[in-house]
């Protein structure tokens, strides 16, 4: 028999994204499988039932959930749905694994083969499943945004009768896919733009999109893409330098994160006391304690005449394209797993391996594992 695919309704708060679209549900009828949906699933995106094609539709979450051979999500599961699915049933979506022990021992002990897209290693290979990058491109791009509508100035160079207006000066911290895309959508609004990253091999790609590279002469180059933890004495010379620049810079969009850690924290109090008033901060990183440090996540704080930003989950807010993005990685995901409309899962495949959460009563993912179990 050909497995269940189920997609249901997501509820967390200022969600609207959809971990299944018409178009990848008719792909993944292509492998075989039969799919199945929450009636209403695309209400919050404005995607009706009917454009799901030879979809099964079901009355409400827990029928769509304990049918499912797998279950497609956005947000973390409840506790309510991870106790609706049946033991052995393969659970995909964003797990937040290092948020929740509580969650993943009831994936563990439910017998899930739970699959975090936030574990997925980060390989060329990988590139079509990346949900991180997908989604932070989103984030990036409706950060500056949010940025021009609250600034209190134009972002372009505009010659006007009553005089010329000099274009605004953007810095954004942090050169990852959110923060370069936050470079390109300020470029393409005329703002001046720099780049500010402690890794040095950033420099040609932050260059290349217009913007300049803030060079501070700290670097802290990682592995897997991310950027190390700075020491004592590297964040004291950064704050120092970084300081003195913010004080003529007029928008600054943060993006600068660690996985499974709090956001380093980069802009300190006194350096946005030394900002102008009528600045700008927009922090990505609000929702893991932010790269400011008065940043309150979910709010807008004013400080000396500075707006600090603090907006929580950026991609739902763009939720059509972040949800067409979302909804292909996860396809480009399950591709690995199904054939002849059976579920095949792989273990030598490092993909399948290296993204697995739990499987078969066990936590497969050893930093977590250590973290809920010891060592």
């Amino acid at each position: 028999m050909p497995i269940t695919i189920a997609a249901v309704r997501e509820n967390a708060p200022h969600e609207r994204r959809l971990a299944l679209t018409p178009e990848v549900a008719k792909k993944l009828k292509g492998l075989g499988a039969d799919l199945l949906i929450e009636r209403g699933v695309g209400e919050r995106t404005h995607v009706p039932d009917a454009l799901f094609k030879d979809v099964e539709v079901a009355a409400d979450a827990a029928t769509a959930i304990g049918r499912a051979d797998v279950l497609l999500k956005v947000q973390p599961p409840t506790a309510e749905e991870i106790n609706a699915l049946r033991e052995g049933s393969v659970l995909i979506g964003y797990l937040a694994p290092h948020a929740d022990d509580d969650r993943v021992k009831s994936l563990r002990d439910r017998r899930i083969t739970a699959f975090a897209m936030e574990l997925l290693p980060r390989t060329t290979r990988a590139q079509a499943m990346d949900v991180l990058s997908s989604q932070a491109g989103m984030a990036g791009y409706k950060a500056v945004l949010i940025a021009a509508q609250v600034s209190g100035k134009f972002f372009p160079m505009l010659t006007t009768a009553a005089g010329t207006i000099r274009p605004s000066k953007v810095l954004v911290v942090g050169a990852g896919v959110a923060g370069l895309q936050a470079i390109a959508t300020a470029r393409r609004l005329g703002a001046q733009v720099e780049g500010f990253d402690v890794r040095p091999e950033v420099k040609e790609q932050i260059e290349s999109l217009g913007a300049k590279f803030l060079d501070l002469g700290v670097s802290a180059a990682g592995t897997g893409g991310y950027a190390r933890e700075l020491t004592a004495e590297e964040k004291a010379e950064q704050q120092r330098r970084l300081g003195e620049h913010l004080k003529n810079v007029d928008v600054i969009v943060t993006t600068a994160a660690v996985p499974g850690r709090p956001a380093p924290k980069i802009i300190s109090a006194a350096m946005v006391a030394g900002m102008k008033a009528g600045s700008v901060i927009v922090d990505l990183a609000a929702e893991t304690g932010g790269n400011c440090e008065l940043t309150r996540p979910g709010e807008t704080v004013e400080s000396g005449g500075v707006s600090i930003v603090g907006p929580l989950n950026l991609p739902s807010m763009g939720a059509i394209h972040a949800s067409d993005m979302y909804a292909k990685n996860l396809f480009n995901f399950l591709s690995l797993m199904i054939k002849d409309g059976a579920l095949n899962l792989d273990w030598e495949d490092d993909l399948v391996a290296g993204t697995c959460l739990t499987h078969g009563g066990e936590i497969k993912h050893p930093a977590t594992k250590s973290r809920i179990e010891g060592a």
